[in-house]
């Protein structure tokens, strides 16, 4: 009784727990049920996007969220007008409020640029430019990065070109196969005051997956003062290095440079091996034997058809009605394959087919030995770079007064968004959470798997762990419960059974089995004890007798009387 008593309690208490369990999972399945659509518009009304404003130190942040920016602050190009430019939300899902300067031309030149709210110079802080590209029709060829214009007083931002000077260019590339992301510097050569493009080397990351997502990146390049750098996207670094060691040419040119003066003696040999001179072909060497010959012992296969050509006249063909032999000649039925010769080995003049030639060798050539006269490559010698200069701080450039975007592309509707340059990384990482991360979550929201959504609100709700772990253990406890419990529990209570009546089990029936073997032997040795109490007298009587018998005729005399 008291054992049902507890199966019952046990039972309510899971169904209360599991009561539980379900209208948790049906409050999470509940916001995955809705259609593709209604959920995208779900997420886009939960997000709450407000236009940022940056907290610390910048140079320039721009959001693009005032549709009047062009021609105010942003200023398109008029020496490069094939260009269209607009201020306007993103073409897939956009979240209301958030809009970005898209490039809605392809295959035109577009230029257009801002000043920067105070220059940048190159001190003791390092450069940080940070923005985010949506390349929303994905790319075939061309770019979409920025230009850092060198910092000019007198700087006309209306008359930007590819000509215009700039200090920095950042941002990717691409055209066929090869993808780029650019981190470009102009490095002023101290002796003649000239500029100089210094490339950083081509990261050994995978880039194509950034051109053709249509999601949008993250694209950051910081500059420290310790002439270090490092290019990240979407907050993985994928470049870095230094200034001084990793940039295409280097910055600073060698001290020595091969002499251009200098020529290679007439008697340097750079022979390593030179050809036997002591060999001599051998006699039986045919140079003139050919390569292949007719295989002699080849034989014309059965059915091989010989009267038969290969092409025939096609006898359905018809002379066009317009065509007129006078001035297009005699005409003739298209050739065709002969039919006939479908299910025969060959049609036409069979000839042997040709074999390789067992005494071909081909020209012949003397071995060759090592050269007694090499001496090695030569090399012009060294003298002194009359360029040669070295500039411990390359970090040091040129002042940044705007930012410029100038491209060419194949591909249109290319989306900026989020612009900011400043020296502070917690600045730079903040506006970033407050922008991109914001729409990067909804793009990658929508793509997500049921598993892969569950998991991320999962970890926004923790408690939903302790849920999860209820609902898989609850059932797992309470199978291994009344399988085994209940086993055990009918053992327990047979055996309290036994003891409540004199009804035999079977370890009783083995315990009287040993107590009946052990009794059977007491009782055998009591009735041997008692038969010998019984003959002991008649044995005693009987001795007695003997005795007498063989005692004196005296003595049996006296015995009598």
């Amino acid at each position: 009784m008291r054992t049902s008593k507890m199966k019952i309690s046990l039972a309510l208490v899971s169904c209360v727990l599991l009561v539980c369990v379900v209208n948790a999972e049906d409050a999470v399945v509940e916001e995955v049920t809705d259609s593709s659509s209604e959920k995208a518009a779900s997420a886009i009304e939960k997000v709450q996007y407000v236009s940022p404003e940056p907290d610390g130190d910048v140079y320039l942040a721009e959001h693009f969220d005032n549709p009047e920016a062009i021609g105010t602050k942003w200023v398109k190009s008029q020496a490069k007008k094939e260009g269209l430019w607009a201020i306007e939300p993103a073409s897939k899902e956009p979240i209301p409020g958030d809009l970005g300067l898209v490039m809605k031309s392809k295959a035109k030149h577009a230029a257009i640029s801002a000043l920067l709210e105070k220059p940048f110079h190159f001190t003791d802080k390092p450069l940080i430019v940070q923005y985010d590209v949506t390349l929303q029709n994905g790319q075939e060829c061309g770019g979409a990065y920025l230009k850092l214009l060198q910092y000019d007083k007198e700087m006309r931002l209306s008359q930007f070109t590819d000509k215009t000077p700039y200090t920095i260019m950042f941002g990717p590339d691409k055209c066929g196969n090869d993808h780029k992301l650019h981190f470009i510097f102009q490095h002023k050569n101290p002796k003649n005051d000239n500029f100089e493009e210094k490339h950083a080397k081509k990261p050994s990351t995978k880039l194509d997956e950034y051109f053709s997502d249509k999601k949008p990146h993250l694209y950051r390049l910081q500059v420290y003062p310790d002439n270090t750098f490092d290019v990240s996207v979407d907050y993985k670094i994928i470049n870095k290095g230094s200034l001084l060691e990793d940039m295409v040419p280097p910055v600073n040119p060698p001290s020595e440079i091969d002499d251009p003066e200098d020529r290679m003696p007439s008697d340097w040999d750079e022979r390593e091996k030179i050809p036997d001179p002591a060999a001599v072909k051998p006699e039986d060497w045919d140079e003139d034997a050919p390569e292949q010959v007719i295989d002699e012992n080849a034989v014309k296969p059965s059915g091989w058809l010989e009267d038969e050509e290969i092409m025939i006249p096609d006898p359905t063909a018809v002379m066009p009605d317009d065509w007129d032999e006078e001035m297009d000649g005699t005409w003739e039925a298209p050739l065709i394959e002969n039919p006939a010769c479908e299910s025969a080995p060959g049609c036409g003049k069979w000839t042997p087919p040709m074999m390789p030639n067992p005494e071909f060798k081909g020209k012949w050539r003397a071995p060759l030995i090592d050269n007694p006269n090499y001496r090695g490559k030569w090399r012009p010698k060294k003298i002194p770079n009359p360029d040669y200069y070295f500039d411990p701080n390359p970090f040091h450039m040129s002042s940044i007064g705007a930012v410029g975007i100038e491209v060419w592309s194949m591909s249109d509707n290319i989306l900026f968004d989020n612009v900011i340059v400043t020296d502070e990384k917690d600045v730079a990482d903040q506006w970033a959470a407050a922008t991109f991360d914001i729409k990067r979550e909804l793009v990658d929201s929508d793509g997500d798997s049921f598993v892969q959504w569950l998991v991320k609100y999962t970890n926004k709700n923790p408690w939903l762990w302790a849920v999860y772990v209820v609902a898989i253990a609850l059932p797992v406890v309470l199978i291994l419960s009344f399988c085994f419990g209940g086993k055990e529990k009918k053992a327990q209570a047979a055996a309290a059974a036994a003891k409540k009546s004199d009804a035999l089990t079977p370890d009783d029936e083995a315990i009287e089995a040993e107590a009946d073997v052990e009794g059977s032997g007491e009782e055998e040795q009591e009735e041997m004890e008692a038969e010998e109490e019984e003959t002991a007298p008649l044995i005693e009587e009987k001795v007695v007798a003997d005795a007498d018998k063989s005692s004196s005729p005296r003595r049996r005399k006296s015995r009598k009387e």
